[in-house]
This record gives C-alpha cells, sequence and structure tokens, in this order.
C-alpha cells in the first residue's frame, strides 16, 4: 500500500506497538540481568545483604498497613457474599471450603499484586527515578557498576521475601474475618466451616498462592526498576514513570494471574471430599 492510500492512524497505532514491543524486550533483559546478578552474587557471597535488608523493610513499612486496612474489608465482601449465595442455594455447610480457598487461591494474592503495583511499584518507581533524573545512576555506570546489580538484583529478592510474606498475611485476615462472620452469626458451626475447608483444601493451593505472591512482587519490581530507570525530564517525567508503572503492573498482573490460576486447574488434580 503506497504512502498515499495509508489509513489514517496506521502510522502511530505502529510506533505504539513498536515501542511496546522493545519496551517488553528491555523488561525482560532487565529481569534477566537482575535475576542472573542476584543468583550468582548470593552463591559467590557478594550479595549486598544490606541494602536487600533495607529494601525489604522499606517495602514492608509502605505496604504493611495498606494490606491489612484492604485484607479485612475484602475478607467481610466476601464473606457476606459467599454466605448469601450459600444459604440461599442451601449450601451454608460449604461455606468454609468457598470462603477459604476462593481467599486463598485468588483473593490474597490478587490483593498482594494490586499492593506491590500500587503501593511498592510506585514508591520504588518514584525513588529510581529521582535518582535517574538527579543522573545518579549515570555516575554509577562511569564509575563502573551495573545498576541491574547494585539497584535492580536487590530489590528483586527483597519483593519476592515481602510479596510472599504479605500475601500471608491478607490470607490470614480475610480468612479469619469470613470465619468470624459466618460462624459468629450463627449461619454455620465452627466444626463445619472447618471441616469443609480441611476436606476440599489441598496443600497445594497454599503453593499456588505463594508462587502466585512470588511472582507478582518480581514482575512488579522488574516494571519498577524498568520505569524507573528510563525517567526523563525532571519532576514530570518522574510522576509520569510512576503512572505508566502502576498501570502496566496492573495490567501484566491481571493477565499472569488468569494465566496462573488456568494451568493450575489444568495440571493440578482437585481434592474431591
Amino acid at each position: 500500500m503506497s504512502t498515499s492510500t495509508r489509513l489514517p492512524g496506521v502510522d502511530a497505532v505502529r510506533g505504539k506497538a513498536d515501542a511496546g514491543l522493545k519496551t517488553f524486550g528491555a523488561m525482560i533483559v532487565l529481569g534477566i540481568q537482575a535475576t542472573v546478578f542476584a543468583i550468582v552474587d548470593i552463591l559467590r557471597g557478594r550479595f549486598p545483604w544490606r541494602e536487600f535488608l533495607e529494601q525489604a523493610w522499606f517495602m514492608t513499612r509502605v505496604a504493611f498497613l495498606p494490606t491489612i486496612l484492604v485484607a479485612i474489608p475484602f475478607g467481610v465482601i466476601v464473606a457476606v457474599q459467599v454466605g448469601a449465595v450459600a444459604e440461599q442455594i442451601g449450601a451454608v455447610s460449604f461455606t468454609g471450603a468457598v470462603n477459604g480457598i476462593g481467599v486463598l487461591r485468588q483473593g490474597a494474592p490478587l490483593v498482594t499484586s494490586l499492593l506491590m503495583a500500587g503501593a511498592v511499584g510506585s514508591a520504588m518507581c518514584a525513588a529510581l527515578g529521582s535518582m535517574t533524573v538527579r543522573e545518579e545512576v549515570d555516575a554509577m555506570r562511569v564509575m563502573g557498576l551495573n545498576p541491574a546489580r547494585r539497584l535492580v538484583a536487590p530489590r528483586i529478592v527483597a519483593a519476592v521475601v515481602v510479596g510472599a510474606l504479605l500475601n500471608v498475611v491478607v490470607a490470614v485476615a480475610a480468612m479469619v474475618t469470613g470465619y468470624m462472620l459466618n460462624v459468629g452469626t450463627g449461619k454455620v458451626s465452627s466444626g463445619a466451616y472447618l471441616g469443609s475447608f480441611t476436606s476440599f483444601s489441598q496443600p497445594s493451593d497454599l503453593m499456588l498462592a505463594e508462587g502466585k505472591a512470588m511472582l507478582f512482587g518480581y514482575l512488579a519490581t522488574i516494571i519498577a526498576c524498568h520505569k524507573g530507570l528510563r525517567a526523563s525530564g525532571g519532576p514530570k517525567g518522574v510522576a509520569d514513570a510512576v503512572n505508566e508503572c502502576v498501570v502496566l503492573s496492573v495490567i501484566v498482573l491481571a493477565v499472569v494471574n488468569v494465566a496462573v490460576t488456568q494451568a493450575y486447574v489444568v495440571l493440578v488434580p482437585q481434592r474431591v471430599a
């Protein structure tokens, strides 16, 4: 097709697609580099554990209170909705299984992913973006230091650990809230609630939840670090990088969650009471 007959907007769409592919490729390269650096440095005893501890404490401090404030209302909503539907269809005795397994497999990892993307990811992107626009990252490169090793690798390891811990906090808070609402209101006995949960749940459910949380923390960190290290244009550039980081993280984590869940359902035999 000649230039004169090309539809309006085709070049713009093609340019955005090319930019998206380049960004995706750059994130993959950054993730591979940082992961390799982290593994090699840990094995050789050269990993910056002090930076890891500082970043882990920073992430915990940023995300812990929002985690509690989100997990409890989330548990209330799930418990109320599940309890109402179970009561309508006469399956109140299975409330514990539906509520507990739903929170464990889907709810807790999703809440964790949103917190990692929104609270932790935005703060991490802003910090690295500020370092980038102040040319501190360029100074590190001049001194022969690789930002992927010095800045990204410790943050990846910290995010994986903190993500797994936050997932436990969300799961426990939401499940305890659901138990208190369903058992405390007299809709179902404590034994029936816990018995249905233990009958249908299995250890792989916990492994799935923890694996999701660690993967979400890893991906959110890669996206945040990439956007932060590519920030330009002063404070406005940092703000734009943070906005792009949060939006992209939420989209990517949602897609990955669907893929991981479907793979789990297909590959792992489900328990039958």
